[in-house]
């Protein structure tokens, strides 16, 4: 079948024709499918009708609903019709007798209208004569606001029929009256101590009054300036108070104060066209305004600016910069008020003042408090030495180390109040305050470690009272600013501000500040290791010196100098021990190396010297050892050492051997002080060894000190060298 809804044969189209599709279905089907149709006709068909019976079934009760509401419109249709038809009865009654009573009451009307006209005329006529006497009564009163406004009702008239003999002596009156309000007002007007309310009133009374604007422009800035400085003059006064409060006094009065005279004196001479003013008056007055806003606000500024410098280090940073954030937020409400005076600048510069000065606070802070932890150091190296219980080395790094960064730490957590959120000021939007952030981290931080580091470098001069061990502490602790302190802080610093200092060129490096650190731990180890080497050097030269080595006994054991200088050096190797590592030597030789005086043959040591074996005749040569020193290395006395314990140590005993050196060279040996001096000598390489990096630097400096012994010696006969080794071995 088509689908088309004018086809004839569709049965659900409007235009179906049974006959014609009962005609073409006997015609071209058979008789099965003729049956099939009609079953399918019969089953559409009952599902039609079940269909309608349905729907029937379920809108029954709404068809009822709507039957029932057809029925009541229509009755209430009928009940309102009657009730329009009595409205419009009543309507054309009213009509009728409105005509009526507006006819009866025309002349009436008219009456009325004229007894008003006069009426009022007359009210009029005893204004104006009671006038002068009103006008007198409210001037006693003080009330010029309300006489003020009467004479205007009443001006346009007097100036119109003053010439009239029956006004004339009304205006004359007013007029010496409003002459004397006038000078009561200007009296006021002039007078100090006026509000910025009451001054602006009555300058607004003056003007009604036909003052002249340019000349009460001036006025009013004069009065105001005078109240303005009464307001300054007061909150210099206020040192009591804490600072919310100091700022609070400023907004409730000078800067509200300021805020209304400014936009009176707009209103009042700029916004209205002066008609009787020269062209260029607005130009000068707004001039003149700006210079008394500029005046001013410097006045105030100054006075703010010299309360925040007071405060700073005294009071709670927290508590000032809300003062100061108050402050700013009423300048920024202030920002329109008067355009040429850029308010908000001045506030936002006061702020980063405060930081600057605040950075200073912390400064001084920083250093007593370094210089406070220097000074415990130094008690507690005093007490070290009577109090067992006294903290140790590791101990006393720790804590001056700890301290300072922690002290550092909390210093840049304060300081970052200036960078909260709520503020309504901003620094790292501005260019000034964004070089006031990065100066936290030049002048506070980077200038307290380079503090730290000149403090240090102080402790380097060897002419300097300072004891060897806290040099030694100095250096360790510089060494661990080095190695980790200046990191974290710097770490912290550029974080905290978010500061990108990496690819900065103005900011100093973390780099450089390490370098100079580390220098700085450099010059306190070797100026403590130029310290107890001299201090040992002291022994050595006065056990020298003192000593008349031509009359010597023959040697019996090691003088006790000797042993004094292996238990100095044991007490300094017992103290590096906890500070610092190891460090590296070179291969040792030997026990029995160690054992054997300086007689080994020169296919082990070839650098020692073989004074035992050498005649009488031969000693007396020094070819052999000049020879010797030619092709020995040179030892440098005075390099710097290593950060390590051996390092350190060598370097000590470097400085004294060499010390003995040169006092041997300066004396003369008898035989059996030349026996005494090779004891001390072996006994030393005995000791010495365990000490150095290299035990071939202690042999050649003792084979030094030797042989000058040997060639400053009268008869120079060596000890048998068993004896030696007895003799020390006994000792």
């Amino acid at each position: 079948m088509s689908d088309s809804g004018n086809d004839v044969l569709n049965m659900d189209g409007p235009t179906f024709d049974s006959d014609r599709y009962l005609e073409k279905l006997l015609k071209e089907s058979s008789l099965k499918k003729i049956m099939d149709t009609e079953a399918n006709i019969v089953k559409e068909t009952q599902t039609l009708h079940s269909d309608m019976q349905t729907l029937v079934y379920e809108n029954y009760n709404k068809f009822i609903s709507a039957t029932d509401t057809i029925r009541k419109m229509k009755t209430d249709f009928k009940k309102m019709e009657t009730e329009m038809n009595l409205l419009a009865s009543n309507m054309n009654s009213i009509t009728v007798f409105s005509e009526q009573i507006t006819g009866t009451l025309q002349d009436t009307r008219q009456q009325l209208s004229k007894l008003s006209g006069k009426h009022s005329l007359l009210k009029r006529l005893q204004f104006l004569s009671t006038l002068p006497a009103k006008m007198k009564t409210l001037i006693e009163e003080e009330n010029y606001a309300q006489a003020v406004q009467d004479y205007a009702h009443a001006q346009k008239v007097l100036e119109q029929y003053g010439s009239q003999p029956s006004f004339q002596g009304i205006q004359e009156d007013c007029l010496a009256i409003v002459g004397e309000m006038k000078e009561r007002l200007k009296r006021d007007f002039q007078a100090a101590g006026q509000s910025a309310q009451s001054l602006t009133r009555t300058g607004e009374l003056l003007l009604q009054l036909g003052e002249k604007p340019s000349d009460l422009a001036k006025e009013m800035l004069q009065s105001a300036n005078q109240r303005l400085h009464e307001q300054i003059v007061m909150l210099q006064d206020q040192t009591d108070r804490d600072m919310i409060e100091f700022v609070d006094l400023g907004l409730d009065g000078f800067l509200r104060d300021l805020n209304l005279v400014v936009s009176s004196y707009k209103d009042m001479f700029l916004v209205r066209m002066m008609d009787q003013e020269r062209d260029d008056f607005t130009e000068t007055a707004t001039e003149d305004l700006n210079v008394f806003v500029q005046r001013n606000m410097d006045k105030y500024m100054a006075l703010v600016q010299d309360r925040v410098e007071a405060e700073m280090g005294r009071g709670d940073s927290q508590v000032m910069l809300r003062a100061l954030d108050r402050l700013h937020r009423r300048l920024l409400a202030m920002g329109n008020l008067c355009r040429a005076v850029d308010m908000t600048k001045t506030g936002l510069d006061i702020v980063i003042n405060a930081a600057h000065q605040l950075c200073k606070s912390h400064f001084r802070t920083l250093k007593e408090h370094f210089g406070d932890r220097m000074s415990s150091v130094r008690l507690s190296l005093v007490t070290t030495r009577s109090d067992a219980s006294a903290p140790s080395f590791s101990e006393l790094i720790s804590n001056l180390y700890f301290s300072t960064v922690e002290k550092v730490k909390g210093v840049l957590q304060d300081l970052l109040v200036f960078l909260q959120p709520e503020w309504s000021f901003n620094l790292k939007n501005n260019y000034k305050g964004s070089l006031c952030v990065d100066g936290i981290r030049e002048n506070l931080l980077v200038a307290f470690i380079h503090h730290i580091i000149e403090v240090m470098m102080s402790f380097c001069s060897i002419n300097s009272s300072s004891p060897p061990n806290l040099l030694l502490i100095l250096s360790k602790t510089c060494l661990e600013m080095d190695q980790v302190g200046i990191h974290s802080l710097m770490s912290l610093v550029d974080d905290l501000y978010e500061i990108e200092s990496e690819n900065s060129a103005t900011l100093t490096h973390e780099s450089e500040l390490c370098a100079e650190m580390r220098d700085a731990a450099q010059a306190l180890l070797d100026t403590y290791v130029r310290v107890q080497g001299l201090n040992i050097s002291q022994m050595l030269r006065k056990s020298v010196e003192t000593r008349d080595w031509l009359n010597c006994l023959e040697p019996r054991s090691v003088r006790a100098v000797m042993k004094r200088v292996v238990e100095e050096l044991n007490a300094i190797e017992g103290v590096l021990s906890g500070l610092y590592d190891a460090g590296t030597r070179t291969a040792a030789s030997s026990d029995s190396s160690r054992k054997t005086h300086f007689s080994l043959s020169a296919t082990k040591q070839p650098f020692r010297s073989n004074w035992s074996t050498y005649t009488p005749s031969q000693l007396e040569s020094s070819f052999a050892s000049n020879i010797h020193r030619l092709f020995t290395e040179r030892i440098e006395i005075f390099s710097s050492v290593e950060f390590s314990k051996v390092s350190i140590v060598t370097g000590i005993i470097k400085i004294s051997l060499k010390t003995l050196l040169e006092c041997v060279r300066l004396r003369t040996f008898s035989k059996f002080g030349l026996q005494q001096i090779q004891v001390d000598a072996h006994y030393l390489q005995m000791n010495l060894w365990k000490f150095v990096s290299d035990e071939n630097l202690v042999h050649f400096l003792l084979d030094e000190i030797l042989g000058s012994a040997v060639h400053r010696c009268l008869e120079p006969i060596l000890m048998e060298p068993n004896a030696v080794e007895i003799i020390c071995e006994r000792s």
